[in-house]
């Protein structure tokens, strides 16, 4: 009897902590806004895991988050570059339009898109967080690149720590998709 009130206080025990393990994950990884997310990824043919990590890193999937430097939205897109973006895409563009999820999903996806065509994996996440002319200026730089066109050093410690978060989800969202 005794056992079998182990085995079963185990079986109960296993099944509180796989629960416990979901409802982490859920909490540190969400899935908000998927339909959206898979809406964009299909436009700018993005990962959908990069945009969930990136949007997870950014705002955590808040669509009103409003950084200190002014950049707005679940991907937190300065305004600036998206009026480039809205007349790129030829839109209509004000910046109440950042905290519209499709809008602000679509912008970002369109930003990753064209800044993987500009650098690789690691040096497009440090241009979304860092910005263009930084990332080519460290890869120009001896002292960061010894290539010129990967980064062997991260100068600044935001850029190098955001690079990691934006990685760890993106692998998590990987294994979701």
């Amino acid at each position: 009897m005794k056992k079998w009130l182990y085995g079963v206080g185990f079986t109960m025990l296993a099944a509180i902590c796989v629960a416990m393990n979901f409802l982490l994950y859920a909490y540190f990884y969400p899935n908000k806004f998927s339909a959206e997310i898979a809406l964009a990824s299909s436009e700018f043919s993005v990962d959908q895991a990069l945009i969930c990590a990136v949007v997870n890193v950014e705002s955590s999937f808040d669509s009103t988050a409003v950084s200190r430097r002014g950049a707005k939205g679940l991907m937190q897109i300065m305004p600036a570059t998206a009026e480039s973006i809205a007349q790129i895409l030829d839109e209509p563009y004000s910046e109440e339009s950042l905290f519209d999820v499709e809008t602000n999903l679509r912008y970002g996806a369109y930003y990753l898109h064209y800044l993987q065509s500009q650098f690789d994996f690691d040096e497009a996440i440090c241009a979304y967080n860092a910005g263009i002319g930084k990332v080519k200026t460290w890869l120009k730089d001896a002292e960061y690149s010894s290539n010129g066109e990967k980064l062997d050093v991260i100068p600044y410690g935001e850029t190098r720590e955001y690079l990691a978060k934006v990685k760890k989800n993106y692998n998590y969202y990987k294994n979701k998709y």
